[in-house]
Parts: structure tokens; sequence; C-alpha cells
């Protein structure tokens, strides 16, 4: 059965030529996804598309979705004509299925949408066309190059060639070049010849709107020498014109505290990208790695045991120390059939707020939650001690991990308490990255690494080894920290509270004051990773 069968042409299909924009997924317009994830058939024209189109749709690599038809390159692995692009497109449509073409950019603009909507409609196949953000105006944006100010209101978009009458645009419009990176040095030299001041700024910007892109500001005079010294390379848009100034002052995504950054993530199988958004939020590259899975107990028999205590009264307190804990003792609850009201006259305690949090979600509000440290250490310094009159029962439900510490279980027996520390979950260390992300690892590619628990920390130095000492390490903690330092490594970052939130900021501002320094002592920005050796070694000492 197809998706989206609303609208048909004379052939029963429909295709909806939609634009992708310039690079950034985030830049997607809103219809352009719905479309997507109506679609029977995408028919993709760039490398970048298949990714999208799943990273959109919440698909697994091996997942099921929308046939995706390659519309960029033949059998023959050469590039397709618009002609043979749009037979491509009209033989799908003809299934009679719901087809996107997707397009980078936008596909009435220098785009072949025009050739292949023609063909479309002289086949009598219905569509329609979903414009995109275009790289034209989005790439320059990115730069922090407006085209167009109060006193420059003026633009002239060139698609560059060889037969260029250079000569209309000798004043002093903004010019916006596509396709010149190769052909900058001899443009340079005619714009010059026919009028315009060698002075006159110039902005070379590739791969825009993504964290790769890059960006040389120059001059009419020497901007072909700065781009070759810059190894710049298609694809790339080129700004001429005084708005080229203003990036000085409006610069914002290059620089970004994290701009570029290959960081990596360690992470639960089952953790939300939560923390990797957030690290892409400062222009990090973020690389998630499972390290650990979370799985049931060997033996359950302690856990039920536990749970029909809780049921039968036989607990004060029930102390959830991390999400996983909430998560297992949720997952019997579903089990036995019951809810949330078996908590009725019980005492909650969280040693967080995420933790709160997932509480809160099961319609639990925890009655005890430190309100310093959050951890157990900072749970025990609020928990209160046991009174024989005012507590008529001195028992504590503690579920946690097979791997967790004592330290909860002996501070609570030293105020008095007895505890059931019962193993609700286990936390498995997952197989090894490929190899080469082995390899980025151990050699320093990657910029940072994120640690989010003492787990994460020992099962990634177990699976594929060390952090190259010129990788930056941020940890969540102290007892993080502490594990991390136990294997040999120098932790840089420390979150001042324990939470993704806190733990992305602290990285972002670590960045952020790296940059300054680089800049105050005149030094180019760079990234960790492409620290030289000498300096690596130095700091590894």
């Amino acid at each position: 059965m197809t998706r989206g069968t609303e609208h048909s042409g004379t052939s029963g299909g429909w295709v909806s030529f939609v634009g992708s924009g310039p690079g950034d997924p985030e830049l997607l317009t809103v219809r352009a996804a719905t479309l997507i994830r109506q679609a029977d058939v995408v028919v993709t024209e760039a490398a970048e598309h298949a990714a999208l189109v799943r990273t959109l749709l919440g698909l697994a690599a091996e997942a099921e979705g929308p046939e995706l038809v390659d519309g960029g390159f033949g059998e023959d692995g050469q590039p397709l004509t618009h002609a043979a692009r749009a037979k491509v497109v009209v033989k799908q449509a003809k299934r009679g299925v719901r087809v996107v073409r997707l397009m980078t950019g936008d596909p009435f603009l220098y785009a072949s949408g025009p050739e292949e909507a023609q063909a479309i409609a002289k086949a009598g196949i219905g569509f329609e066309i979903v414009p995109g953000v275009s790289s034209v105006a989005a790439v320059p944006a990115y730069a922090g190059i407006p085209l167009t100010t109060k006193d420059h209101r003026e633009v002239a978009v060139v698609t560059c060639g060889e037969k260029i009458d250079w000569s209309q645009y000798a004043d002093d419009r903004t010019l916006v070049l596509l396709s010149g990176v190769g052909l900058i040095g001899d443009i340079a030299r005619e714009l010059i010849r026919h009028g315009r001041s060698p002075r006159t700024p110039v902005a070379m910007t590739r791969v825009g709107t993504t964290t790769e892109q890059a960006t040389v500001t120059s001059t009419l005079e020497h901007i072909a020498a700065d781009a070759r010294a810059a190894r710049m390379a298609p694809p790339a848009i080129i700004v001429v014109g005084p708005v080229v100034s203003l990036r000085e002052t409006l610069s914002w995504f290059e620089t970004k505290p994290l701009f570029g950054w290959r960081v990596l993530v360690p992470r639960t199988k089952e953790q939300a990208p939560a923390l990797s958004n957030r690290l892409r939020s400062y222009g990090a590259v973020p690389e998630e790695v499972p390290t650990i899975s979370v799985e049931p107990p060997r033996n359950p028999q302690q856990m039920d045991k536990a749970i029909r205590g809780l049921v039968e009264g036989r607990y004060e307190w029930v102390a959830f120390t991390s999400v996983n804990a909430v998560r297992a003792v949720r997952e019997k609850f579903d089990e036995y059939g019951l809810d949330a009201r078996a908590f009725s006259g019980l005492k909650i305690a969280a040693v967080g707020d995420k933790t709160a949090a997932s509480l809160l979600e099961w319609g639990l509000r925890p009655d005890l939650v430190p309100s310093g440290e959050q951890s157990a250490a900072g749970l025990l310094e609020v928990w209160p001690e046991y009174d024989e009159l005012l507590d008529p029962i001195n028992r504590v439900f503690l579920p946690r991990a097979d791997i967790a510490t004592e330290n909860l279980v002996a501070g609570l027996v030293d105020l008095g308490w007895e505890c059931d520390d019962v193993t609700a979950y286990r936390t498995v260390r997952a197989a090894p990255p490929p190899a080469p992300t082995r390899d980025a690892i151990k050699t320093g590619k990657f910029d940072a690494v994120v640690f989010t628990s003492s787990s994460t920390v020992r099962n990634l130095v177990g699976i594929a080894g060390k952090p190259h000492p010129s990788t930056v390490i941020a940890v969540i903690g102290p007892a993080t920290a502490k594990t991390a330092e136990e294997h040999g490594l120098r932790v840089d970052v420390l979150s001042p509270t324990p939470s993704i939130e806190a733990l992305a900021v602290a990285l972002a501002d670590f960045g952020a004051s790296r940059r300054a320094a680089l800049i105050e002592a005149g030094q180019p920005v760079t990234k960790p990773s492409e620290r030289k050796p000498a300096a690596r070694r130095a700091r590894a000492k």
C-alpha cells in the first residue's frame, strides 16, 4: 500500500520536486519534511541525501523506509544528464506511487528542476514544486555576509563560464559567483580591468552551512593567491563587494565555540541523542559510539521479591540513583500489572534532576532530591537519620546497576537504615566500534570525548583503547573524573552539575576560551586534533 495518494495525475503517480537546502539538514523546510515522510520513493542526487532521509525518518541503517533511487549517477558510475534524470523520475512515477525528487538547494534556482518538471508534465503526471533554501543566499548568510544593506541594494548572481562580459559587472553591485573557484584569477583580473578597485573585498566560502565550512576573505587583487594557499575547492560560493567587510563583525557560524570539532560521545545503546544535539548546536560534529548496553539482571528473583515487598509495605523509602533504575522498576511494574499507585505511603528519593524528571513522567514526585551535588554523596548529605518515633519502618529499597558503588548503602546504614540493595539492571560492555573509529580515538583524530558516567570511561577504554593525549576529555562529574584519571586520562573539563546540558555548556566554554586565547596570541584558530606533533608530545608529559 502506498502512502499519500490524495494527489494523482493521469498516470496515477505524483512527483514532488523538493529542495533539500544548501547542506545543513536543519534548513529543510517543514513541507519538505512532510513529503519525505509520506514518500514511497525518493530520487536523490547527492551522496548525503540518503543519510538525510534516514535521519529525518529516524531509521537505522537496516530499517525499511521509502525506496531510495540514485538520480545523480548512472549504472556506469557517470553523472546523469538532465534528460537522463528526468527519465528516472518519470519511470518511478509511472509505477503509480508517490515520488519525492530531492534536489540540492532549490529546484527552480540553478538546478535541473525546470527540465525534469517539463518531462513529468509531458508524461501526464501530476507534480508540485517545493522551494528550498538556496545556497546563493544561505552560504553568504552562514559566512556572516549580507547580500544587501541599506547602502547596497543590488545583487547580481553569475554562473561563471568563459563567455561572460564582465564589463556588465564593473559597478559596485554585490556579485554572487557560482562555479567560479577555478576561474577566480581570471574573473578578478577582468573585473579590475573593467573598473572595479583591486581592493574590492572578496569572500570565498566552501561547503557552506555545514560544519566543514571554511571562508577565505581577501581582495580582488589577492583572492586567487589566497584561495590557492587555503586550498579552496568546489563547491564554493564567492561574494564580491563592500558587503564582505561586514563579515568581520557578523561572522556567527564559523565562530561557534566547538565549530568543526569532532566529538566522541560514548553512550548506552538506549540513550537519547540529547547530548549530541546540544553539542551540535555549538558547532560540533558528534559521533556516538555505543559502549554500554543496559540489560535485565541475570537473576530476576531478587528484583521480584523487592517489588512484592514494596507492594506489601516492607519499605519506608525507595531511592532511585539513575534514570535506568526508574525504567527497570517501571518495567517490573508493567510486568505485574501495577501502576504508580503502588507507591502510596512510600517516600521517594532521586539522586538528581534527571532521575526526578523520569519519575515525574511516571506520575511520581520525589520527596527528596539533593539541591547541591547530585550524586550518591549529595543524596547522603540530605538524607534524614532513622528515627524510631517518626519512622515506622527502617528499611530502604535501593534498585541500582550491578556495578554501582557501595558508598550509598554504607552511608544509609550509618544513618540507621537497613537497605535492600537490589540489582535492577546490568550494564554490559558493547562490541568494539569499527576499526576506523578505534584508530581515530588512538591517533588523536577526535577533538574531544565526553564521558557521562564512570561506566562509559571503563568500557570505552576497554573496547577501543585510551584517547590520544591531544584529545580534550570532558566528564559529567567528580566520580567520572576520578575513574578517568584512574585510567590515565587527563581531565580538561568538569561539568559543574551532573547533567548533559551542563556538560555540553562546560565543553563549549572550554572551546570558547581556547579560541580566544589563540586569537589573543596571534595564532590561527585550530582544533585540538590539528596540533603539531611536538605540541602533543609536550602536553602528554
